[in-house]
């Protein structure tokens, strides 16, 4: 399926994210998969957005999938057999790849966070970083049927 002849929207990278994964294959299957240190690092130009950011214990980071494919809409799972809309999975493929995680804050140092909890490219782009907020972010009774029984 051909991509919109034109963006809708733009955005800033506010920065990038280091990580010890190289390509792809060697990516975290997800976020909770590895227990690596990695290193989110904010533009200068964004340094005083960081305000009170170290009184967080986690974070929900956001960040763009760079090698990601955007043309497919149906994909199968690698653990699950059946065909899928990308919009019922957490694949990388999707038309705009934005990547969402939440990661636990080891440290701050200037513009440097170190988390737990990323499954990214080192060198990856920076979108945002929000406080994560258990009270509201969490939902406890959240269901994805298909994947509740494996298929094979």
């Amino acid at each position: 399926m051909p991509l919109p002849e034109r963006f809708d929207a733009g955005l800033y990278f506010i920065g990038h994210i280091e990580t010890p994964w190289r390509d792809r294959a060697a990516c975290p299957r997800n976020a909770r998969e590895s227990d690596a240190v990695c290193t989110v690092v904010v533009d200068p130009r964004w340094a005083a957005a960081l305000a009170g950011v170290e009184t967080c214990s986690h974070l929900l980071v956001l960040y763009w999938m760079h090698e990601a494919r955007r043309d497919l809409v149906v994909q199968v799972p690698r653990r699950h057999g059946t065909a899928r809309g990308t919009f019922a999975l957490r694949s990388p493929v999707r038309p705009n790849p934005v990547a969402a995680s939440v990661v636990r804050l080891v440290g701050l140092e200037g513009t440097r966070l170190s988390v737990v909890g990323l499954d990214c490219l080192n060198g990856t782009p920076l979108v945002d970083i929000k406080p994560y907020f258990a009270s509201t972010d969490a939902v406890a009774g959240a269901v994805v049927g298909w994947h509740a029984t494996p298929e094979r």
